[in-house]
């Protein structure tokens, strides 16, 4: 088109982009995974499934990116904590799991999906090892500055820290006893004990 420069092309395409990512994140949270098509995802960002395919070949590929730029966005919020002392670390890395803007119970079930996506997914499954391992390597970096631990190591204790957050956001998703309040007084006073910090 004339007038139409390349960045001003690239700039309408991101905004579709985004609208098709909100609308997967939406057809996910509504009817799960596995029930949403290509043309629930299209229809939800206001566009023909035809026309979708133009940006993504498959709800595949925009799972696999929009995960992709999730991670990002929580590594580098995770990765940012890094300038507090471990014990306020601790406590930022519970209010960011259990009391953020991705800690409703909607938000753990759109977690959980991508999740089970990612066992018969490549891409995703790699992503979420990559994210995994980052988040695991935050953590050992607080074992590593804190007083005692009750482990034998910072690598076993970061283990036991991320399953433990990774067990009680799912909890709280199936358990009507387990609130994100609960949880966060849970994993905040579990990983405090591990790094011999106390209650």
């Amino acid at each position: 088109m004339p007038g139409d420069t390349p960045a001003r092309r690239d700039g309408r395409g991101e905004k579709r982009r985004r609208r098709i990512y909100k609308s997967l994140h939406d057809c996910i949270i509504n009817k799960g995974y596995v029930k949403t098509t290509l043309a629930d995802i299209a229809e939800g960002a206001g566009m023909t499934a035809s026309h979708l395919l133009y940006y993504f070949n498959g709800k595949e590929a925009i799972l696999e990116q929009y995960f992709a730029n999730v991670a990002v966005r929580f590594l580098e919020r995770i990765e940012s904590f890094s300038q507090h002392p471990p014990r306020e670390q601790v406590e930022m890395l519970a209010d960011f799991w259990f009391r953020g803007e991705t800690s409703t119970r909607l938000e753990i079930g759109f977690m959980l999906e991508c999740f089970g996506a990612a066992v018969n997914d490549d891409v995703l499954r790699v992503t979420k090892a990559d994210f995994d391992s980052r988040c695991k390597a935050h953590l050992m970096e607080v074992f590593r500055a804190a007083p005692a631990l009750v482990l034998d190591n910072e690598s076993d204790s970061a283990e036991i820290a991320y399953s433990m957050m990774i067990g009680l956001r799912s909890a709280v998703y199936f358990d009507e006893d387990i609130s994100l309040d609960r949880a966060h007084r849970l994993f905040t006073n579990a990983v405090n004990r591990m790094c011999g910090f106390g209650a």
